[in-house]
């Protein structure tokens, strides 16, 4: 079985029924991480659903087989990326890779100028963060909106969290500023128009010493043969 046997797909409507189902196993699965996620109803996914801000991956046939979902914060200035999720019998298939690069592209589809964020503690997501551009930062340049945070109080690291004022918790905290990504391939941009003008310079440098060295040859020729 690969990622070929999946359809990973904005979510709709007609997604809704598998809602339960999605919300069950991501209480199982923060079970047996011994961590917690911001618990979520199966009403609360099914309205991301209706609202197109979710991602569902569907095997062919029919089964659920991942999940995850956009809240937005301060004004949409910020993104999360929430809620990712693997049905159990479809692991090792790389469909969270998949559904993050998807909810991911969705993100920045209808939120083109806020900043992506999320929380994390396992390594193949931080992994999945990388290669999308994320950077790990502190907790002090996510959302500050308190909304968010009373969101990790199902988690069961929250009296960490707390006692540490938010400062940092378990969770790696990763974020992808599109501002600061903007910025980035501006000056590759630049280094790369340097290097271009550098051998254009020097191919310009190469053409006059041999146009010189051939009106050189012909004057040498012409004194040599009058």
């Amino acid at each position: 079985m690969n990622e070929k046997d999946f359809s990973v797909i904005v979510a709709s409507d007609i997604h809704t029924g598998y809602a339960e189902q999605i919300c069950d196993e991501m209480a199982e699965s923060a079970k047996a991480r011994g961590t917690g996620i911001a618990r979520r109803s199966p009403e609360y996914v099914a309205t991301k659903m209706r609202e197109g801000k979710a991602v569902i991956a569907l095997h062919q046939d029919g089964t659920w087989a991942g999940f995850c979902y956009i809240e937005t914060w301060q004004h949409e200035s910020f993104v999360a990326n929430s809620g990712l999720i693997v049905n159990p019998q479809f692991r090792k298939c790389g469909l969270a890779k998949a559904i993050k690069n998807r909810i991911f592209r969705l993100s920045r589809e209808k939120y083109p100028d806020a900043k992506i964020f999320g929380l994390t503690t396992g390594l193949a997501v931080m992994k999945i963060n990388s290669e999308l551009g994320y950077e790990p930062v502190t907790y002090s340049e996510l959302t500050q909106d308190d909304k968010f945070w009373q969101g990790c109080k199902s988690c069961v690291n929250y009296d960490i969290l707390t006692m540490k004022e938010r400062k940092n918790c378990l969770c790696t905290a990763m974020l992808y500023d599109p501002v600061e990504k903007m910025k980035e391939l501006e000056e590759q941009q630049r280094i790369q128009n340097e290097k271009l003008n550098k051998v254009t310079r020097k191919a310009s440098l190469f053409e006059r010493i041999e146009a010189k060295l051939k009106g050189s040859a012909k004057v040498l020729l012409s004194a040599v043969h009058p």
